[in-house]
């Protein structure tokens, strides 16, 4: 190959046709759809302008079809107040469940705050009423050690008679510890297990006041039972008092927890919350036992017991606070893309049984530009699309009438036109040699063959001349009076003849020769020897002509009046043929819903009617309609 050599290739535009003949560098070539082969690399890659027509038709809705379009516009008609809807319900409803769920978490937590202040205070006003009772003077006979008198012991009676009458059905127990290890209270403690109480060694010795011990099991009794290690909270007062025996000694008191940690594990359950009570040094009374990692976003609801400034603190994750809005979120999305897949499965038959019928209608259409006539559409409803299938329907009918009719009219003009061409004589050899007989006939004194030539010469000077289709009707009645005078001449006066017409109506135009024939048949098959009586009436109805010929002769048999204008009537003699050959004019002429009409009673008569459309010979030799 030469150096130089660039091949010629061929362009192809979109729809793939050769466009012509374009000069590329040998190492590319142009392929379809502005693809382009790199003869290199062995690779095809995409034409960016080809691209970019590609996108730009995808957006301009080139590929969209009709059924698509409305496919779309439904969906968005349906889908905008669906979403719309269902996210202001979602919006509304979450609102009212978030705020909801939120008073319930705090009133919650203000019921667990009122019950532990409840229990807290309890037990601080039962170590108060105790603590009253060790200070007053007159009960002297209670000490840190074991009572060794009578006196004593019946103070212990007394002071142990109070504690009783002190406790509650939630009371787990009340002790009066003293320094030696003597107690006060049920005989149901080991004071060595008090170490067990995980806030009891932790509690300074110098301290005045409440020391709360907390939540803990109650594991510190002599003897094991079924009621041990039952939950309880515990309160510890160190009495401080000099003067007083029981100086340096503690009342513990304890109640039972159930009741108030089975409210915390409701709250728990219920909300989902991480529960934390602490004390005002921060160290941890309760927590709830699952793992929680404090986040930012939690939700959290606080209270301070009054009693003594624990903090009660409930965190709640987002996630689980919203959990209920979120199932809400849920159940729309879903109803939402039901909802969705319901529409789209509507719009889809709605639209697909619309452009169904469209595109019916689109291929019955391709099917008569192809040239099936015979194509029609079924008519599914009374809608617009329906009246389009109607109107369709009748357009495909007419134009199928109207080609019939063209064509009609074409075989009809071929067929005169032959007529003409096979009846065509010499006029010039026929009229010399008729006026050569007429002057023999003059010369040798026989007026009447010489009239009789005349009259005939007229006749056929009228009918030989074929340049002009359309006559007037004075020159075609004027050509009738000639062939009567012939008659006349043949037979006498044995017939009458009677013309009525508006000289008004001369100047309109009629087809040439069509008049005659319809006489000839009256004399050859009407008439015997010629006597008769014939009436000719023209009239004007509307924009029309109305012509009548009328006769009393012989008439016409049903049978063969059925057949006159039957195009496959075969002629028999001389008749039948001229008033067919007069119709097809008449139709010719002025279309096929003008023409003759025969009525004909045997014995009795023929009228033959015609009606054609008032036309009048204008001065530049055209027609024009009226």
């Amino acid at each position: 190959m030469p150096p130089n050599y660039k091949p010629f290739v061929r362009v192809y535009n979109e729809s793939g046709i050769t466009g012509g003949l374009a000069v590329l560098p040998h190492d590319q070539r142009v392929g379809r759809k502005g693809s382009r082969y790199d003869t290199t690399t062995g690779r095809v890659t995409m034409n960016l302008q080809g691209i970019k027509d590609r996108v730009g038709r995808l957006f301009t809705g080139t590929y969209h079809s009709i059924r698509t379009k409305l496919l779309i516009c439904f969906l968005i008609v349906t889908l905008i107040p669906l979403f719309s809807l269902g996210g202001l319900s979602y919006y509304q409803s979450a609102k009212v469940i978030n705020s909801q769920f939120g008073k319930y978490g705090d009133n919650a937590v203000a019921q667990l705050e009122q019950q532990t202040s409840s229990a807290l205070g309890r037990m601080k006003q039962t170590a108060e009423t105790i603590y009253s009772y060790l200070l007053d003077p007159s009960h002297s006979g209670i000490g840190a050690g074991t009572p060794s008198t009578y006196g004593d012991i019946m103070e212990k009676n007394d002071f142990e008679s109070l504690l009783k009458s002190l406790r509650t059905q939630l009371t787990a127990g009340i002790y009066i510890i003293t320094t030696s290890g003597y107690y006060y209270g049920e005989n149901n403690l080991d004071v060595n297990k008090l170490g067990n109480i995980p806030m009891w060694s932790t509690k300074p010795k110098a301290y005045a006041g409440t020391y709360w011990l907390g939540f803990y099991k109650q594991d510190h009794s002599i003897k094991s039972s079924d009621s041990d290690n039952v939950p309880v909270i515990g309160l510890a007062v160190p009495i401080h008092h000099p003067d007083k025996a029981q100086d340096g000694s503690i009342i513990l008191i304890e109640e039972s927890a159930e009741e108030l940690l089975r409210s915390y594990a409701k709250f728990e359950a219920d909300t989902h919350a991480h529960l934390l009570i602490t004390s005002p040094d921060g160290t941890v009374v309760y927590e709830t036992d699952a793992p929680y990692t404090p986040h930012d976003n939690d939700v959290t609801w606080s209270r301070t017991l009054g009693v003594n400034q624990w903090t009660m603190e409930a965190r709640v994750p987002a996630k689980a606070f919203y959990q209920s809005s979120g199932v809400i979120r849920a159940n729309t999305m879903v109803v939402a893309i039901v909802s969705c897949l319901l529409a789209f499965g509507i719009a889809y038959l709605f639209s697909s049984r619309f452009t169904s019928r469209i595109r019916t209608l689109k291929d019955s259409m391709q099917k008569v530009s192809f040239g099936k006539l015979d194509t029609r559409t079924p008519i599914e409803g009374r809608d617009e699309l329906g009246s389009l299938d109607m109107s369709f329907n009748r357009m495909v009918t007419g134009v199928q009438t109207l080609i019939g009719e063209v064509e009609q009219s074409e075989r009809l003009k071929k067929e005169a036109e032959l007529r003409a061409f096979h009846y065509q004589i010499n006029p010039h050899l026929l009229f010399n040699t008729l006026n050569s007989i007429q002057w023999k006939a003059r010369l040798e004194g026989a007026e009447d063959i010489r009239q009789m030539l005349y009259h005939l010469t007229m006749v056929l000077e009228g009918n030989l001349d074929i340049s002009q289709e359309l006559v007037t009707l004075n020159r075609e009645l004027r050509m009738i009076g000639h062939f009567l005078k012939i008659q006349e001449i043949r037979y006498g006066e044995v017939f009458r003849y009677e013309l009525d017409c508006d000289e008004a109506l001369l100047p309109y135009l009629i087809p040439r020769m069509t008049l005659q024939p319809l006489f000839e048949n009256i004399f050859f098959h009407a008439f015997t020897d010629g006597q008769g009586e014939i009436h000719v009436k023209v009239e004007e109805d509307h924009d029309e002509l109305v012509l009548t010929l009328r006769d009393n002769g012989a008439g016409i048999k049903e049978e063969k009046l059925a057949q006159l204008f039957s195009p496959e009537m075969k002629r028999k003699g001389r008749g039948g043929l001229g008033v067919r050959n007069a119709d097809q004019k008449f139709k010719l002429h002025f279309g096929p819903l003008y023409g003759l009409k025969v009525h004909s009673i045997k014995g009795e008569g023929t009228t033959i009617t015609i009606r054609w459309p008032k036309k009048e010979e204008s001065f530049d030799d055209e027609s024009r309609v009226h």
